[in-house]
């Protein structure tokens, strides 16, 4: 049985492949979907603690049907995806003497959709999973960490929109362009879909969990193939776009932002989607007033417009059309572009996207199940041939500066297996050194990168000007960071260990050592961290 799950920042989607169809249904989950006429059946990604130490969870549609959505209530958590992964400045409250972070947070949610498939649909999955473009090694190891204790079979992950190409069912037209624009995220993708050249089964994907290492069985056929030839992704969604109306609407009112005047601010954004004008009711429990707030599009466009939104699109768009005329691809030989998303239902959003193509060419009719759908066709024989979005590097102490900074060891953009590996040649920094030490990072893109932190009760994402560099240790650990051990010991001055790193077929970062004095391969072949 092969399972997709689509982890939004606001809503989760679950699909199934039916064997008898040989076709994706989606799942209504009890207690957990929104019911209703409302498809396809979404799950509210909100999570209520009822208690901590035992956990009692309320998940989903649940929360809101008994009323925990209060967000003055420390006890309710939404959009806490943004924060896994991440280091986050500010507090999480404690609950009966737990204080949990973001990462047990999207635990417990996940666990509790995971635990409501029928235990057919459960036991002995294949499951795919669906992560940002973005999104960092730390995330994705969280969410290696996590699959272990489920009893599915296997677990890979694939990038939404390499999955939102494939669900919307446009495998006779490449390349394509994925606009994902959700509420923590917004990627862009574009994707060539073909066959390979070969019937030969390979890995698919970027795999978290094994078990029985069969494949999709496509009746001896070659596997259908999809190539990302470019991507692009940014810390920016639907969130933000509240927080900016919070904003201006507090200003408005001369009041301070709340997660009361956000929530207001949301069902704006929502019905703005569909109605030229909207209006909430506001009610002030200090002053115990109710005022009215009011918003057309026009204005909800200036609010945007003041906060350079457009400009960040095209800086995203751009990058990906520029990766793409690398490849001797023009924007004119799109083929087609499928918007995702909540976000991309925002009309602003699809003006700003019929600027650069022909309304013809862009589709909207699939928002929130083209992933999940598109995802399951990895468990059918799907092969993906992909790239690091990030770069990597190598912590060291930079004198001049008296800090440590990192200096870059695989570029973005590096396809895998990497054809040749790279080379380093490391020495002793201090006398009778006994062993080596070699922290890895992951940092951020040249175009800047985003930092996470609280403002009051709100959890806020910031751009960082491309002059700081962020980067994330991968192996900072005591014992982790060691790479070999030097017998005799090293002394300043020599040249002492050659090291070649390279990234193998399922993204492992491999590295062999040899001892310059010894001439004795002390490393050999060796797993570094899974990338």
């Amino acid at each position: 049985m092969a399972i997709a799950l689509d982890f939004g920042t606001s809503n989760t989607v679950v699909a199934r492949w039916n064997t008898e169809t040989q076709s994706p249904e989606l799942l209504s989950l009890t207690n957990l979907s929104q019911r209703g006429s409302q498809t396809p059946p979404l799950i509210p990604s909100l999570l209520y603690v009822e208690e901590a130490t035992m956990p009692r969870l309320l998940a989903g549609q649940a929360v809101r049907d008994q009323g925990r959505d209060r967000p003055q209530d420390s006890r309710f958590f939404r959009s806490f995806k943004r924060g896994i992964g991440a280091e986050v400045t500010g507090f999480l409250p404690d609950l009966d003497g737990v204080c949990p972070d973001f990462e047990q947070v999207g635990q417990w949610f996940l666990d509790t959709v995971i635990a409501a498939l029928e235990p057919g649909d459960r036991d002995g999955a294949d499951l795919v999973l669906t992560v940002p473009v973005d999104s960092f090694e730390n995330y994705r190891l969280w969410l290696s960490r996590v699959a272990q204790q489920w009893p599915v079979d296997r677990v890979r992950l694939i990038d939404e929109p390499t999955a939102a190409a494939l669900g919307y069912g446009v495998e006779q037209q490449s390349p394509i362009l994925v606009f994902d624009f959700g509420g923590g995220t917004l990627d862009l993708a574009l994707i060539e879909l073909g066959q390979t050249t070969s019937k030969v089964r390979s890995p698919l994907g970027f795999i978290l969990k094994w078990g029985d290492q069969s494949f999709g069985d496509n009746s001896g056929q070659r596997p259908q193939l999809a190539r990302v030839l470019a991507k692009a992704g940014r810390n920016l969604g639907g969130n933000d776009l509240d927080d900016w109306l919070t904003d201006y609407f507090a200003k408005q009112l001369n009041t301070a932002p709340t997660r009361v005047l956000t929530r207001l601010a949301e069902r704006i954004k929502i019905q703005l989607s569909t109605t030229p004008e909207a209006s909430e009711v506001y009610f002030d429990d200090e002053t115990l007033q109710s005022l009215q707030l009011q918003l057309d599009r026009s204005q909800f466009q200036q609010i945007l417009h003041d906060r350079g939104f457009s400009e960040q699109l095209d800086e995203l768009l751009e990058s990906v059309l520029q990766q793409g005329r690398r490849q001797g691809i023009n924007p004119d030989a799109i083929a087609a572009v499928l918007m995702v998303g909540g976000s991309a239902q925002i009309p602003a959003v699809q003006d700003w996207l019929a600027g650069y193509f022909p309304t013809e060419k862009i589709r909207c009719d699939r928002p929130f199940e083209a992933v999940a759908c598109g995802a399951l066709q990895l468990a059918q024989g799907l092969e993906v041939r992909d790239f690091l979005y990030h770069s990597y590097g190598i912590r060291y102490w930079n004198h001049r500066s008296q800090r440590h900074d990192w200096h870059p060891l695989i570029p973005p953009g590096q396809a895998y297996p990497m054809a040749e590996p790279v080379e380093l040649v490391l020495g002793a920094s201090v006398a009778q050194q006994p062993s080596m030490e070699l922290v890895l990072g992951e940092l951020s893109q040249d175009r800047g990168a985003t930092e996470i932190f609280f403002d009051g009760d709100r959890l806020i994402t910031r751009r960082i000007g491309p002059d700081r560099t962020a980067a994330k240790a991968l192996n900072d650990s005591e014992t982790a960071r060691t790479i070999a051990r030097l017998d005799p010991p090293g002394d300043p001055g020599v040249d002492r260990l050659r090291l070649q790193f390279w990234v193998d077929r399922d993204r492992f970062l491999r590295v062999t050592i040899e001892d310059l004095l010894t001439l004795e391969t002390v490393v050999e072949n060796q797993v570094v961290i899974q990338l």
